[in-house]
């Protein structure tokens, strides 16, 4: 199939692309000019941490250390736009129901607390004493179990870490946040096999790596800033393998725009050695062919040079049931791996000879492993290629998913999780001088359906866009208004605002580039990388509102409201000095915050350590696993006539949930977000035509009728029997059962569906 059938974007990733897409958003925006000064301060020691992407920030930063995303992502923030009462009063929340997600966050930034009056089906103001009191009064009417507090990935650690002790001292674990919805499969899967729920890289292994292998992420849209890196590894000869069902342009080729010589001239960057366009759900056989090629190097490299492909010291002395993943791997027939994963013999072959040349290898990957009903397998059969040659635990080696939001990562360092098996729950009680709840919290899954049930009463959004980002979106809406307490602490209006529960609020707060000012003065916050190092973050903007409060302030409000004094818990003190909280995460968690007040703006930020770089393996056989996996697809059902396998995307013009506007550049599609990309063979066969209008309906084998239409079928450059469509209008065709069999992290990159004509 070639490029020019299909519709494609002609030129590189970055370049004059990317700065006419900061320029029409920040004309969009109306950003005010205090933008600029941000911008520069942008991922700079001291300076302001981006909301976007969670990517490391270099201990010598670039001039400019922002991306596309990025820049993006400061200018919605410091918008000139407001949302005020005013705009409340002219407007019911039925009617603002029929905006589209763009539309509504185009309001503007919220500017005072705010309750739903149902009477009125208008959000009305209030001032923060009576929201708190409120909300206090319906926290304490019911049983702690039947709350939910949800966490979006963007609050800072010191405003996390308060949440989740509130949470705990309140009587629940009920702590899920948007990871459960994204990598949870990471955390699950990487801590089964390695000890360490996260990943083992540091930015220094990527100026070390001979190869690269990269899984289903999408630097060019979602984490440009890691583009950099890359392209430095490139030039000094390191090769890049991708394996991708769709050929995303910043792992193709890049344009660096902060390269005079680049911008001005035709020179680009070629990224991907080799590109590989697995099926989705087809990861698992495209890994077991590079191991069986690697396998079979081995046994002919030793029997004719007695020298070994293998690491076998390590495999002996780090590593557990090797010998049965080897039988296994052995026992698969190469006809079964071509069919799953949709590639031929020789490119997976051709992808193990580049690993097998390497000295040093970094495995990458997004969502394109983790959201799969088998997602869990995906990421240990990836490490299982990866400790054949000792590629875990060595400078310049390792396993490094690539995460969302700018601090999910930190957010479960510091308390925010629903198992408390992975907090210090006993240095807790004698911290706080309580009984923290011992039993099992609920993931995003399980929230979903207790409040179908009618099991969970209460719901606190901190951030996010809650009822937009998950599955099964009709169901959830009907459910959500049986709810008695919502509460969204947000700092523009979006889809979830606008689905109440009987007692609603609505709390404005500050945004992380805007100046955070309390009894002690402007407070810095903190938050983690996908590095795991640790990064502070000083806003200067003026606030949008004089009426908002920062998250922390918020959550202690609720906090005070809800719960009897303790002496031990100095609510007004750690508002007034976030350094105070930053002090009680040192005392909870000694080895990896020591001295944290000294260290909050260390360049680079600063490193809390991870057990298997260390190579010490907290898992159950004291070492790594090799595990084999349940199936050779991560794909949930069968394949059968007229069955589609789905995976649902992320635009250009996107960060999670956030439209900034309908430009999917890279990909060629402007103006819409309607449309169902097919490769033009499947049009074809499947008697369809370019620009036809078509519906999709849920094929899950559950008798559940869920539909989505008015999609236009659009020729792109994908495997056959894929289709691919925006997240995350394409939830409603997502079971809440559809998730990945460990984690429960919802599997949106192979959704099975019907094509309706």
């Amino acid at each position: 199939m070639e490029e020019d059938q299909t519709v494609h974007y002609d030129g590189a990733e970055g370049g004059w692309g990317s700065v006419r897409g900061i320029v029409e958003t920040a004309l969009r925006e109306r950003a005010r000019p205090v933008a600029l000064d941000t911008l520069r301060r942008q991922n700079k020691a001291g300076g302001f941490m981006c909301v976007s992407c969670a990517w490391g920030k270099p201990k010598v930063p670039h001039t400019f250390e922002f991306c596309e995303n990025g820049a993006k992502a400061t200018l919605w923030e410091l918008t000139s736009r407001r949302c005020t009462p005013e705009f409340f009063a002219q407007h019911n929340v039925s009617d603002l129901k029929t905006w589209t997600d763009h539309d509504l966050e185009q309001t503007g930034r919220l500017t005072h607390p705010l309750r739903y009056d149902r009477a009125s089906d208008k959000y009305v103001p209030c001032d923060w004493d009576e929201a708190f009191a409120a909300i206090g009064a319906e926290l304490k009417a019911i049983d702690p179990g039947a709350a939910v507090f949800y966490a979006s990935g963007r609050a800072s650690l010191e405003t996390s870490y308060l949440y989740a002790l509130f949470a705990r001292l309140y009587g629940h674990n009920n702590l899920p946040d948007s990871s459960n919805m994204c990598h949870e499969t990471t955390s699950v899967a990487l801590k089964d096999v390695t000890g360490a729920p996260v990943g083992t890289c540091v930015l220094s292994d990527f100026e070390l790596c001979d190869a690269i292998f990269f899984f289903g992420q999408n630097p060019g849209t979602n984490s440009p800033r890691l583009l950099h890196p890359l392209q430095e590894a490139v030039k000094r000869g390191c090769k890049i393998v991708t394996f991708n069902p769709i050929r995303e342009k910043g792992l193709e080729v890049f344009k660096n725009p902060q390269s005079p010589k680049e911008m001005l001239t035709p020179a680009e960057t070629k990224i991907s050695t080799l590109y590989l366009q697995v099926k989705t759900g087809g990861d698992i056989a495209a890994i077991t062919g590079m191991m069986k090629h690697v396998l079979a190097k081995e046994a002919a490299l030793w029997a004719a040079e007695r020298r070994h492909v293998l690491d076998v010291d390590f495999i002996a002395q780090h590593t557990d049931g090797f010998e049965t993943l080897k039988a296994h791997v052995e026992a698969t027939e190469w006809a079964a791996i071509e069919a799953e994963s949709g590639l031929a013999r020789a490119d997976i072959e051709a992808a193990a000879d580049i690993y097998i040349g390497a000295k040093r290898s970094i495995a990458m990957y997004g969502m394109g492993l983790t959201q799969h009903v088998y997602g869990s397998d995906n990421i240990k059969q990836l490490v299982n290629l990866f400790l054949l040659k000792g590629n875990i635990g060595r400078d310049g080696t390792g396993v490094s998913p690539v995460r969302g939001h700018s601090n999910v990562q930190g957010q479960r360092t510091v308390g925010i999780t629903e198992k408390p098996e992975l907090v210090p729950l006993d240095k807790l009680a004698e911290q706080y001088g309580f009984e923290p709840p011992r039993d099992k919290g609920l993931t995003t899954v399980d929230a979903c359906e207790k409040i179908v049930s009618g099991e969970v009463k209460a719901f606190i959004g901190l951030g996010g866009n809650f009822i937009r980002a998950i599955p099964e979106r009709e169901i959830m809406e009907t459910a959500w208004t049986k709810l008695r307490l919502t509460v969204q602490i947000a700092t523009k209006l979006n889809r979830s605002h606008l689905v109440n529960g009987e007692v609603a609020y609505l709390l404005p707060c500050l945004g992380r580039s805007e100046e955070d000012l309390q009894a002690s003065g402007p407070q810095a916050v903190t938050m983690e990388d996908s590095l795991s190092c640790i990064h502070g973050s000083i806003g200067k903007a003026t606030p949008s509102s004089p009426d908002l409060k920062s998250e922390l302030a918020i959550v202690a409000g609720i906090a005070k409201a809800t719960l009897p004094p303790n002496p031990k818990v100095p609510w007004d003190a750690w508002v007034g000095d976030y350094a105070k909280v930053r002090d009680a995460i040192e005392e909870t968690y000694p080895e990896q915050f020591h001295d944290f007040n000294q260290r909050v703006f260390t360049p680079g930020g600063f490193y809390r350590g991870n057990s298997a770089r260390e190579r010490v393996w907290k898992t159950k056989s004291g070492k790594a696993d090799f595990t084999v996996p349940k199936k050779l697809n991560s794909w949930g059902v069968e394949d059968k006539a007229g069955r589609w396998r789905l995976m649902t995307l992320r635009s250009n013009d996107q960060f999670n949930t956030t439209i900034y506007g309908y430009s999917d550049r890279l990909r060629g599609i402007e103006g819409t977000r309607e449309v169902l990309l097919m490769n033009p063979e499947d049009i074809a066969a499947a008697g369809l035509s370019e620009g036809q209008i078509v519906g999709l309906a849920s094929d899950a084998d559950d008798g559940v009728d869920r539909q989505v239409g008015g999609l236009k079928v659009t020729s792109f450059l994908l495997p056959r029997g894929c289709l691919g469509a925006y997240y995350p209008e394409m939830n409603p065709l997502v079971p809440l059962s559809w998730h990945d069999a460990e984690s429960k992290t919802p599997a949106g990159k192979s959704v099975p569906v019907r094509i309706i004509a």
